[in-house]
């Protein structure tokens, strides 16, 4: 499962995202420092665009994860067989990576692989926010069935939402099932990194 994913042009995805969702994004916390990240890790603040409570969209920067039972963090999250009426959210990325056992039995290293969209220069990754009494709001990446391209590396996928299905997903009305799908065959580029 997804655990390390980058945004290394946050400004360039908002303001897409903004003209994608035919609304300027508000910043109710102040407009954050977005840096330039090669490597977001799971309990580490990133950005994230909801509906905030005047209806409009909204970018906030919350912890990746949420405690689960034994304290462990859930930073991924099942998608099937759930609606998710309340506490969608966007998660921005431009890529995330996956890993696998290195060839050499002997290597502790495993083999880093590096997933973008082929048709955009930045996606959203379908997420959930919720408050936590632990962490206070927290986000979640939701995942499916991997498609044609992530299945060969992995036996789960986050949900890769292109820019133009990112207005959808704010919607509650859209039904979840519609959009928490694999990308198809070719959708997305893979590289080897290490």
């Amino acid at each position: 499962m997804c655990n390390l994913y980058r945004l290394e042009k946050p400004d360039h995805a908002t303001t897409q995202l903004a003209r994608e969702l035919g609304q300027e994004i508000t910043y109710p916390e102040g407009i954050p420092n977005l840096e330039p990240r090669a490597e977001i890790r799971i309990t580490e603040r990133a950005p994230i665009v909801r509906i905030g409570p005047s209806g409009e969209a909204e970018l906030v920067q919350r912890r990746w994860s949420w405690p689960g039972a034994g304290g462990k963090p859930v930073y991924n999250f099942r998608s099937e067989g759930r609606a998710f009426p309340t506490g969608r959210c966007l998660i921005l990325a431009d890529g995330f990576y996956e890993f696998t056992p290195h060839t050499d039995p002997k290597s502790k290293r495993k083999h880093k692989w590096l997933f973008t969209l082929r048709s955009a220069p930045w996606f959203a990754v379908a997420g959930l926010w919720r408050s936590d009494p632990a962490a206070g709001e927290a986000f979640t990446m939701l995942t499916c069935e991997p498609g044609p391209d992530v299945a060969p590396y992995h036996k789960r996928s986050i949900v890769v939402l292109p820019p133009a299905e990112c207005g959808r997903w704010l919607d509650p009305s859209i039904p979840a099932h519609e959009l928490l799908t694999p990308p198809p065959a070719g959708s997305l580029a893979v590289e080897q990194v290490h």
